[in-house]
């Protein structure tokens, strides 16, 4: 099989071809190959367009080549891509200095950021930075990690540990030990759980991936109020949430009061390009010392060029409140289609839960061919994660496919 150069077009079955043949079958691909975009619109490689409501699984918070970034990039290429973190570079330590601000600012603590390329690679940080204070300051078997049921956290081999999802663990096992799950929500089982052996809990704000849970009400307080009286840390999971997703800067902040130690961020933060950090509080970070963790490519220029740009746009465009406002009006016109039986989530972070008898696999698909980009995230909810610079049109023009969609699907699902 010939490879065509990049820049000529490839037709669809000749790189579903290349794709089969030569890259590690971990994905179930899509019927379509997207060349292009441009803010809430992708194309694929006949042209066509796309509303995307998945936006790179939370990612493109502020669309596809927004000029911002597109233009910080493309300076920061020609002038350093990359130099190693055993020297300073010129960006690094400016957007350590901005998350510090956001971050620290919504947790009433100043901190220190550590940077890596991903969201499981932030959590292996706080991790590994957990499992350090915790011993530094209750031995060396103060190291257990408790997390909740139903959560995503990555798929290195801590990252996985900690995940509530046994069936993304058994084939992996014997994974890392020191984990611990609870219930989500379950204050009691999360009481209970914590003993002298517990360094941290590690919780989502909201459970993307189990299909956009919420917690009950108290719920985030009641946990750092329980961490404080336990001595524990509270490292929130901020990779999907974080950054305006869910109509406020940070997840936490939907629990009133919650002050975490640790919040790990990733998705949005270089609206595409790979980037993730870890923030902590000074005295946690402290815990860490030069050689304990580190990263070949975290916090490189090219990626902290991006981050500094998506920083500004998210600021100037004061995307928590438009995703708010956006989320609103998104989740009352899904509210209202047949359908659907309810919308739960917060902000541009919603799952539309199915009526009985609809396959939200089979839903998503159909969207796709009608040119709208969904998620079904679980087996009986889609996922909308739209760029949070979507507008009222957009809005209304995918509704109105899904409502499409719905209603063809509804008429073939016997009574």
């Amino acid at each position: 099989m010939t490879v065509r150069p990049a820049a000529s077009p490839v037709p669809l079955e000749e790189l579903r071809a290349l794709d089969e043949r030569y890259v590690i079958g971990t994905y179930r691909r899509q019927p379509v190959a997207f060349v292009r975009g441009e803010g809430s619109t992708l194309f694929d490689t006949e042209g066509r367009a796309y509303l995307d409501f998945v936006g790179g699984l939370a990612v493109a918070s502020l669309g596809h080549s927004h000029p911002a970034v597109a233009d910080a990039i493309a300076h920061q290429a020609r002038t350093l891509v990359h130099v190693s973190n055993l020297y300073l570079n010129e960006l690094q330590p400016r957007l350590a200095a901005e998350l510090d601000a956001l971050v620290g600012g919504a947790a009433g603590a100043h901190g220190r950021v550590f940077f890596a390329n991903s969201g499981a690679e932030a959590n292996e940080c706080a991790i590994k930075l957990a499992r350090r204070f915790g011993q530094a300051h209750g031995g060396p078997g103060r190291y257990h990690v408790v997390s909740a049921y139903g959560s995503f956290h990555g798929r290195t081999l801590a990252a996985l540990a900690a995940t509530g999802q046994p069936e993304k663990q058994e084939v992996f096992a014997p994974l890392p030990s020191g984990f611990r799950h609870v219930a989500y929500g379950d204050l009691g089982a999360l009481a209970a759980a914590i003993d002298e052996r517990v360094c941290a809990v590690l919780l989502e704000p909201v459970q993307g991936e189990a299909g956009v849970v919420t917690p009950p009400p108290g719920y985030l307080e009641a946990v750092r109020a329980l961490c404080d009286e336990r001595e524990v840390l509270l490292v929130v999971d901020e990779v999907q949430t974080g950054l305006g997703r869910t109509g406020r800067w940070f997840g936490f902040e939907h629990g009133g009061e919650v002050r975490p130690d640790v919040v790990t961020l990733a998705k949005a933060l270089g609206n595409g390009m790979p980037i993730g950090a870890c923030w902590a509080r000074d005295e946690v970070a402290a815990a860490f010392a030069p050689g304990d963790h580190g990263s070949t490519f975290g916090g490189q220029p090219l990626a902290a060029s991006a981050a500094l740009a998506t920083l500004g746009v998210m600021r100037s465009e004061s995307v928590d409140r438009r995703a708010a406002e956006a989320g609103a009006r998104l989740a009352r016109a899904l509210d209202a289609v047949a359908g659907v039986a309810s919308v739960r989530g917060a902000g541009l972070l919603l799952a539309a839960e199915l009526a009985g008898g609809l396959d939200a696999g089979a839903i998503a698909t159909a969207a796709l061919a009608t040119g709208l980009v969904v998620n079904a995230v679980t087996p009986s909810a889609l996922r909308l994660a739209p760029p949070l610079l979507v507008t009222d049109d957009e809005i209304d023009r995918a509704v109105e496919i899904l409502r499409g969609v719905l209603a063809e699907a509804r008429s073939e699902v016997p009574l």
